[in-house]
């Protein structure tokens, strides 16, 4: 197990999260599950390990907990998720092992969306995210806000969400890049699609994640 659970006290509620935490740490990167999934995400999961070998620390949380997580409507409330975001990112800001490490995001899905949403709330302290397979559009109010370099990653047999960045990319005004994965859908499952999604994010946050 190259990871530590942790529980994150926010608010009124506790948070379950999976921490790694890279020797000679380059920056931590936060991730933003889709709806319905968790900190438990395999393919989140696989992203965070080549990430540690790259020297990076993550964090995976749940951004609900399970009560809440029984209501659908909360899966799809994306300013309450990206509270969730902005809130976990303080928490885990002031641990003595990760004051002064530079801070990325990694959104998936719609966890790409409260991911966005979240960082112009957090001002300089986001330095670069990576969505897969995101649904920007779903932040679409302040795209025009978000000033830290930002990757999109599609699947090139996503037809419909491959339109989706594609406006939302355009919105984007700081450095900025789309990367279409060709034969490969929504969830990236075909073979060596999600190892390509986790090179290219590796490569993305060598490159700004920085202080």
């Amino acid at each position: 197990m190259n990871y530590k659970d942790v529980n994150i006290p926010i608010n009124n509620v506790i948070l379950k999260g999976r921490l790694r935490i890279a020797e000679n740490q380059k920056g931590l990167v936060i991730f933003s599950h889709g709806s319905g999934s968790s900190r438990m995400s395999s393919r989140n999961n696989y992203v965070a390990d080549l990430l540690l070998k790259e020297g990076f620390s993550s964090l995976l949380f749940d951004l609900l907990t399970e009560a809440e997580d029984t209501i659908y409507e909360n899966r799809f409330n994306i300013d309450l998720l990206a509270e969730r975001l902005v809130e976990v990112t303080q928490w885990i800001s002031k641990l003595k092992e990760m004051q002064h490490i530079p801070i990325g995001f990694f959104g998936a899905s719609t966890g790409a969306a409260s991911a966005l949403k979240a960082t112009p709330f957090l001002e300089t302290s986001i330095k670069a995210i990576v969505s897969r397979g995101g649904r920007p559009d779903l932040a679409e109010p302040i795209l025009t806000k978000i000033k830290c370099p930002t990757l999109l990653i599609v699947g090139g047999n996503d037809g419909v969400v491959i339109n989706l960045n594609k406006k939302a990319y355009a919105k984007l005004s700081d450095i900025k890049k789309m990367e279409i994965i060709e034969g490969a859908t929504h969830l990236f499952s075909e073979p060596g699609k999600l190892e390509a999604v986790a090179k290219l994010t590796c490569n993305w946050f060598v490159k700004y994640l920085k202080n």
